[in-house]
């Protein structure tokens, strides 16, 4: 009896012995799934954030993205609306030309008839005064022509930025200047010619000297008679001076 109940407790101990390593390794597994879900949480937590921050960000630029678009659209009808107005007046203009052309030349027949038939000197200086007036009025609607015109291709040029399947300025055929001044830290020069002389912003421009091409710049601010470009990184072919020649790289047809 007294041998059975040792093997008896010595059974028990060892069950319980046993109970207790399995119960231990259980735990120990809980506490590794645990971990790893915490792990697992935090990292889906953080990607979490990271995609609220980028949808923060692609809901902003998408903001302005469309207040740029609503800006171009606004530009482009003011660009559309002003280049039809210069178009109409110039329009006018050549009317007017026409009219005052006419009255001229018909003034000047009736001088000719006057002298022919010997009226008086009265007679005749009035229509010299109308013939200088009338040639007055066609000079000042020539200026005034020649404004609009270029009015108008500066807003042409506006409309390029926004409509125009081939973004090269286009710039008049007989257009020539000098560089009056040049920096060679900035790479920019300053040109004798502007508005006046129908240059445009972004047109390009050959430098040359004695029939050499020197370098090529682009157009960035255009003033009454004169204009300010810089030079075109690739088209620096030698060093730049007072003096040199510009024409139109793209000269209109």
């Amino acid at each position: 009896m007294r041998i059975s109940l040792i093997v008896a407790i010595l059974a028990a101990l060892g069950a319980g012995t046993l109970n207790v390593l399995q119960v231990r390794d259980k735990i120990n597994t809980l506490i590794t799934q645990r971990n790893d879900y915490h792990t697992q949480r935090d990292t889906v937590q953080g990607q979490l954030n990271t995609t609220n921050k980028t949808l923060v960000a692609t809901q902003q630029t998408l903001k302005q993205t469309r207040q740029d678009l609503a800006s171009a659209q606004a530009a482009q009808k003011k660009a559309e609306a002003d280049r039809d107005v210069a178009t109409k007046n110039a329009a006018d203009l050549t009317d007017k030309l026409a009219k005052a052309t006419q009255d001229r030349d018909t003034a000047q027949a009736n001088l000719a008839a006057y002298k022919a038939t010997g009226k008086s000197p009265d007679e005749i200086l009035n229509l010299v005064q109308l013939i200088k007036q009338n040639q007055d009025t066609i000079d000042a609607i020539n200026g005034e022509k020649a404004v609009l015109t270029r009015s108008v291709a500066r807003l042409n040029n506006e409309l390029l930025k926004y409509t125009g399947p081939d973004p090269t300025i286009r710039l008049r055929p007989d257009l020539k200047g000098k560089v009056v001044v040049v920096d060679p830290k900035w790479d920019f020069v300053v040109l004798d010619i502007g508005d006046d002389q129908g240059l445009l912003e972004n047109g390009e421009l050959l430098v040359s000297r004695d029939g050499k091409l020197v370098a090529k710049v682009i157009v960035r601010t255009v003033e009454k008679d004169r204009s300010i470009a810089n030079i075109m990184p690739g088209w620096k072919l030698g060093e730049v001076f007072e003096g040199d020649q510009v024409t139109p790289a793209h000269p209109a047809s």
